[in-house]
């Protein structure tokens, strides 16, 4: 890719860089400031330069322009980390000529998730220069993702370039052995993930809602977790792919509710098979130790997805041990954003990982090999 050392003499010059910005809130008050905190070294580093910043960005899924949505209280809580002003551009035909000018929800604007090539060339013509810091959109071909970078001179931010080298470096020559914990609800939402590490992982580890397609797929009973049924003929073939067979590792026991709740009624399971009227939240403790020993050991750590529902008190145990775990080692540790980065938050360590990934989604896809279209646009001289 594209760097910044690519882009010349940008003194004087307006840089339109695409951040992630979308952070949770909570009425008008942002609650995980790590995306902003994310993007400074990329920012403060083109200001060093001279250069002028227009930031795009997008906040949630807008239907329209709801108030709520609004990239407002961004723009002054990154003034406040940037101690500058951070102006607000409401509309795109009358950007302030501020230093740094945060425009509007980008997704306030019709055309771009449709990477409408009238709305790229309006934000070309915002700027001299085109960045992309937003590793978190990178896979969506949007206009403010890679429309607009094929208008102007670009490059990739200095997240942007950490994110892909340090999950490229996972598959190209990683320190063994290479562990993959992958948790979460859907097989189907990981499976090529999960392909791709039977390629190239000394050991997976499955944990979450997600181990009861694959339990389905062996035959035993799941009672009534939730056990998505697309799910079950990939988790087989997958279960029939792994080589050697132990390089799939499924839990062996698990934390039982009879409600998916904090008052829930607990049982432990000595085995995998779920009676009726019980659901598997969390893996049990057997597993806990044995997934936690497994990273122990490991060189090279990525983990994506819980354990179980760790925002349940009861049923946290197992996603707290893994999180615990992949803290401690002295691995190589990358964990892919989503609900593990916020499982890393709620425990106290989201500072005790190598490398914590802004983006899920778009980690995932990089991983399979899919082209992240985001990324593709900033290759070449």
């Amino acid at each position: 890719m594209r760097t910044l050392d690519d882009l010349g003499d940008l003194d004087g010059k307006r840089v339109l860089v695409r951040v992630d910005f979308n952070v949770p809130l909570e009425d008008g008050r942002i609650t995980d400031d790590a995306r902003i905190r994310g993007a400074l070294p990329t920012l403060t580093a083109l200001r060093e330069r001279g250069a002028r910043l227009v930031l795009a960005a997008h906040l949630g899924r807008p239907k329209d322009r709801e108030p709520e949505l609004s990239l407002g209280p961004i723009a002054e809580h990154l003034g406040e980390l940037l101690d500058a002003d951070v102006a607000l551009a409401t509309d795109l035909d009358d950007v302030p000529d501020d230093d740094i000018v945060m425009l509007e929800n980008i997704r306030f604007e019709a055309g771009e998730t449709d990477n409408d090539p009238d709305l790229a060339e309006r934000l070309a013509a915002l700027a001299d220069v085109y960045v992309n810091d937003a590793f978190g959109a990178a896979h969506r071909a949007h206009a403010s993702t890679e429309g607009v970078a094929r208008l102007l001179p670009s490059a990739a931010g200095l997240l942007l370039r950490k994110e892909v080298e340090t999950l490229a470096g996972i598959l190209r020559d990683p320190a063994r052995p290479l562990v993959a914990v992958v948790g979460g609800a859907k097989v189907t939402d990981k499976i090529g993930v999960i392909d791709r590490f039977l390629e190239v992982a000394d050991t997976i580890l499955i944990g979450g809602a997600m181990c009861f397609p694959f339990f389905a797929a062996q035959g035993h009973e799941t009672g009534d977790s939730l056990c998505e049924a697309e799910g079950v003929e990939p988790a087989r073939r997958a279960l029939d792919q792994a080589r050697p067979p132990d390089k799939l590792r499924l839990p062996e026991d698990l934390v039982l509710g009879d409600s998916f709740s904090e008052d829930a009624e607990v049982r432990a399971s000595e085995g995998v098979d779920v009676p009726a009227g019980w659901m598997g939240l969390d893996v049990g403790p057997r597993t806990a130790e044995a997934y936690a020993g497994e990273i122990a050991a490991a060189g090279t750590v990525f983990w994506n997805g819980p354990m179980g529902a760790f925002e349940l008190g009861p049923f946290a145990s197992g996603t707290k041990a893994v999180a615990e775990a992949v803290a401690r080692s002295a691995a190589t540790t990358v964990v892919g954003g989503g609900d593990s980065a916020a499982a890393l938050a709620q425990f106290g360590l989201d500072d005790d990982v190598t490398h914590l990934s802004t983006g899920g989604g778009a980690s995932l896809e990089l991983l399979e090999g899919k082209t992240l279209p985001g990324v593709e646009v900033l290759k070449g001289t």
